[in-house]
């Protein structure tokens, strides 16, 4: 359910040392010494493959044990719930997944399409993901819905559209982003190179 192909060439372009394996085979995913878990589609067929192919527990375990990167709905099944389907999430971190509003404008009342999609600045706090990536950077986006976390203290960047949403998070071995790395040349591949190099 995710833009596997594309991390998955990101990561070799900024670890091309590291053993790179896409699976979804819970023994690999528990024995792996960090994991990125992206996804794309929608919420409730994430949450049903995850299950069907017996990944909840593996995943459960990496987020709580080691370096752990979420990215787009790698991000959202992170939390309690989302609105995309009623459908409860992975529960990790506290809060949950909401729509844009369907009747959004822009400052000179143009009306803003949903799904969100393109090039937005993202503005972070300090983190060691962030290293290196200028303040404001743009990152490349397409969704619908975003978190909203019920602890501040996980937000760890923002963007706007048309208002600030939370778009990355963090806790202790833990990040996620709503962004997609893969596709956001020199800032994502830096963030996928800090990942690579994080040791929380």
């Amino acid at each position: 359910m995710g833009n596997l192909r594309s991390v998955e060439q990101a990561l070799r372009n900024v670890a091309p040392d590291a053993e790179i394996v896409v699976t979804d085979d819970p023994e690999v995913i528990t024995s792996a010494k960090r994991v990125v878990f992206p996804g794309q589609g929608a919420m409730p067929e994430c949450m049903r493959e995850l299950d069907a192919r017996g990944l909840r527990d593996a995943v459960l375990l990496a987020a709580r044990s080691r370096p752990f990167l979420g990215i787009c709905i790698g991000l959202q099944m992170l939390f309690e719930h989302s609105a995309e389907g009623d459908v409860a999430g992975l529960g990790i971190l506290h809060g949950k997944v909401v729509r844009f509003d369907s009747n959004m404008h822009d400052a000179l009342g143009n009306k803003l399409k949903v799904p969100h999609m393109g090039w937005n600045q993202v503005h972070h706090v300090q983190h060691p993901l962030w290293d290196g990536i200028e303040q404001d950077a743009r990152f490349y986006f397409v969704h619908s819905y975003y978190v909203q976390p019920q602890d501040a203290s996980l937000v760890q960047a923002t963007s706007k559209y048309p208002q600030s949403f939370v778009c990355a998070v963090a806790k202790d071995n833990l990040f996620g982003v709503q962004f997609h790395p893969e596709k956001s040349h020199t800032a994502g591949l830096k963030l996928l190179q800090n990942f690579v190099q994080w040791n929380p």
